[in-house]
């Protein structure tokens, strides 16, 4: 899961004209207008990790406050989520594709919860993707893995090394892998990437 500085980072990336189409599940996009709405991930306060009393239902909250107004989109043109990577994907017409499971709570209004539905837009989404980049995910970067194709370039970050080994051995062969923390690295390649001009 991305937060704080990497989410930022991916909101600034997605300013800077780096992200062109974003694929997560519903967890990211609940943990994200979560982070937005009441400063919080999972009931921890994340600017001094703190735990909040009754903070671990504010995902719920979250996603029952997008759920209130009908979608992501609606959100942020009424005002309510003014922030984080879902707001920045709206407010620069980047598309985004929630793929969902069976785990998902909610799940928000976006979310796709049939997955051939869900990979079925996604193959279609991905034509003309030369590079992408997987943070933190191994099921979505297998995910992509399968449905990408051969010609584009994947790169992997996990701060786990095990889960860049799974990728590979599902014969993603042009994939690259890098473990360390997601957050970090989105901080640095942010600061480092001059904006597309």
């Amino acid at each position: 899961m991305v937060h704080t500085g990497g989410s930022e980072a991916v909101a600034e990336l997605i300013q800077m004209g780096y992200i062109s189409l974003l694929f997560a599940g519903n967890g990211l996009a609940a943990h994200d207008i979560e982070y937005a709405l009441y400063g919080t991930s999972l009931g921890v306060r994340l600017s001094d990790n703190a735990h909040v009393p009754g903070g671990h239902t504010n995902h719920l909250r979250a996603i029952n406050t997008i759920r209130k107004v009908g979608s992501i989109a609606a959100a942020v043109k009424a005002g309510i989520l003014t922030q984080g990577i879902m707001y920045t994907c709206v407010t620069n017409d980047i598309p985004f594709v929630l793929a969902g499971s069976i785990r998902d709570d909610g799940p928000l209004p976006e979310v796709i919860t049939d997955v051939v539905t869900a990979v079925d837009i996604l193959r279609r989404e991905v034509q003309g993707v030369d590079l992408v980049l997987v943070l933190g995910s191994t099921l979505h970067a297998v995910a992509i893995g399968n449905i990408l194709p051969a010609a584009a370039r994947l790169v992997m970050v996990d701060i786990n090394p095990a889960a860049l080994t799974k990728l590979s051995d599902r014969g993603s062969f042009q994939s690259v892998g890098i473990v360390s923390d997601v957050g970090l690295l989105l901080r640095q390649l942010a600061e480092a990437l001059p904006p597309e001009g």
